[in-house]
């Protein structure tokens, strides 16, 4: 019955995640604001209706909302291709500016015009070094560890698993990733976090299935070696078996956290994992 519950619950798995993530890509797309242009009617309307016309509606209404590209690459792309072409008038600055609202960064525009420069010549990038430095005027904020992290992965971290904390050594994070047919959350460990040893109980059934995700950790058993996870990595865990799980001393780590069904379950929080006896894992 256990193997019969952990391969219902592996093949929901399969069909689940790529669904998930499928939601979550239509999620942003969902997100992404619609390009509306309004400036080739206002500035021309009336002496170049037809040019009006493609440039609002087409180029901007359809060329820009086209989703096989997201609004940032589009948008870096065309400040590349009017330096290349010597335009840096006022157009130019308006899509370095459109850039920036897409989330292109200065050092990321930096490295685009130097690296055209290349090709496209040195002076050209002087002058879209100069509109490029009246858009990025701000400092922009350093992004913080888990951000940079959150970059690494395609599950998002979620927010800190306060609920759960008394329960970690370090900081955790959890995030729902499917609450449907089959319920999973992507757990994430700063370095050095781990839960406690814990139990799952069950009369029947029952038990956790691990999948790795990013970066890396471990997961032991009661009375065993320590096991390495790395992505793409699977832990099916008995019910009635002390463990723990977590991140390795000099990693971040994720995993997908699969509560099996089962008669009679419960979760039985014990000790921490000891300094001594994590301090043992490389």
């Amino acid at each position: 019955m256990i193997k019969r519950t952990l391969l219902l619950v592996v093949t929901a798995s399969l069909v689940t995640i790529p669904s998930c993530a499928k939601k979550i890509q239509e999620k942003k797309l969902m997100a992404t604001p619609k390009i509306v242009q309004t400036a080739g009617r206002t500035q021309l309307g009336n002496f170049a209706p037809e040019f009006a016309h493609y440039n609002d509606d087409v180029l901007f209404g359809e060329n820009w909302n086209n989703t096989d590209l997201d609004l940032k690459t589009r948008s870096l792309l065309t400040v590349i291709s009017l330096m290349s072409q010597g335009i840096t008038d006022s157009s130019l600055k308006y899509h370095l500016q459109n850039a920036k609202n897409h989330g292109v960064t200065k050092a990321e525009i930096a490295a685009a015009i130097t690296h055209t420069a290349f090709y496209a010549g040195w002076p050209k990038a002087w002058a879209t070094f100069n509109l490029a430095k009246e858009v990025w005027t701000d400092k922009e904020p350093a992004l913080t560890e888990k951000d940079k992290y959150q970059k690494t992965i395609f599950f998002p971290v979620g927010k800190t698993n306060d609920d759960y904390a008394k329960y970690f050594v370090g900081q955790s994070y959890l995030a729902p990733i499917s609450t449907e047919q089959v319920t999973f959350y992507n757990v994430t460990f700063e370095p050095k976090c781990r839960n406690n040893w814990h139990i799952h109980h069950a009369t029947k059934g029952g038990g956790q299935m691990l999948v790795a995700v990013g970066g890396r950790g471990y997961y032991q058993e009661w009375g065993k070696a320590p096991i390495e996870m790395k992505p793409g990595d699977v832990i099916h865990i008995p019910a009635n078996v002390k463990h723990w799980h977590g991140a390795a001393p000099d990693s971040w780590f994720s995993h997908l956290a699969f509560e099996l069904a089962g008669e009679n379950t419960s979760n039985e929080w014990l000790e921490a994992v000891t300094d001594e006896e994590y301090g043992k894992l490389k």
